[in-house]
């Protein structure tokens, strides 16, 4: 893994937050089939650069994921 990498992941998260807005993180890993190491890792380096927020979803817990516009 280096950043090229976790780059294009991050590039296949923004896609997908783009075309839907916002999504729950099982729909962006169904999405982008990425593995959960990887998903994650394309979280940390889109939130470095401002770019997404996260909120708790309060029925399902679930991690609610949108760009920042």
């Amino acid at each position: 893994m280096n950043t090229d990498t976790i780059g294009s992941w991050a590039g296949l998260v923004w896609n997908v937050l783009n075309e839907a807005e916002v999504l729950d993180s099982k729909q962006i890993k169904k999405a982008t089939k990425l593995k959960d190491k990887e998903l994650y890792a394309a979280f940390g380096w889109l939130a470095r650069e401002n770019k997404i927020t996260f909120e708790e979803n309060s029925d399902s817990k679930e991690l609610l994921v949108s760009l920042i516009k």
